[in-house]
């Protein structure tokens, strides 16, 4: 079965290629501390046109999209307090915002967050965002499908590329709570 490195021509640790990261990304790559060795974050250097994974998986092949995921930015409210999480889960699912993600941040509503608060709070781009580099004390939910894994196909923070990471660290990262069922068909 092929890999997500398989796809790409240039191939590089992560650490090879923190110019070309946002700040908070390259920050969580050079001071990585999971099991998993930091030279197995990698980096693929993509054109932002086709940073969507549609487009990504119509350019490299369909059989990428059962190795991609997507990390989202949810908001969480209760009372008056709004708490931001990210959900991580497979390209070809959805996330199970309003039962799992909502009960498992303890809000009484949760819904997407806005454009604008999830790339000015997450220091990334929208359509790129990924879950190395987030704010440390947002939760970080993590379908047990990626976590599972061997090498998952992610954000990179921008749009102009992406990281292949295996599942057992995105499932390590700081903050992370691994869920069955929060990728939904």
């Amino acid at each position: 079965m092929p890999v997500p490195m398989d796809a790409f021509d240039d191939v590089r640790p992560a650490v090879e290629r923190l110019d070309l990261l946002p700040e908070p990304v390259a920050a969580a790559v050079r001071d990585w501390r999971g099991s998993v060795p930091v030279e197995e974050l990698r980096h693929v250097d993509t054109d932002p046109e086709i940073a969507d994974t549609a487009l990504l998986v119509e350019h490299y092949g369909p059989w990428l999209l059962e190795q991609s995921a997507n990390c989202v930015v949810v908001a969480g409210r209760r009372g008056g307090e709004t708490t931001l999480a990210a959900c991580v889960v497979l390209s070809h699912t959805r996330v199970d915002v309003n039962g799992i993600v909502r009960r498992q941040l303890g809000a009484r509503k949760a819904s997407f967050a806005p454009m604008d608060t999830a790339v000015g709070e997450s220091g990334m781009e929208y359509g790129g965002i990924t879950p190395v580099g987030l704010p440390d004390h947002w939760p970080l939910l993590v379908d047990s499908a990626v976590a599972d894994t061997p090498y998952a196909l992610i954000g990179s923070g921008s749009r102009r590329g992406k990281l292949i990471v295996p599942g057992k660290a995105l499932a390590e990262l700081p903050g992370a709570t691994v869920l069955e069922g929060l990728g939904i068909v």
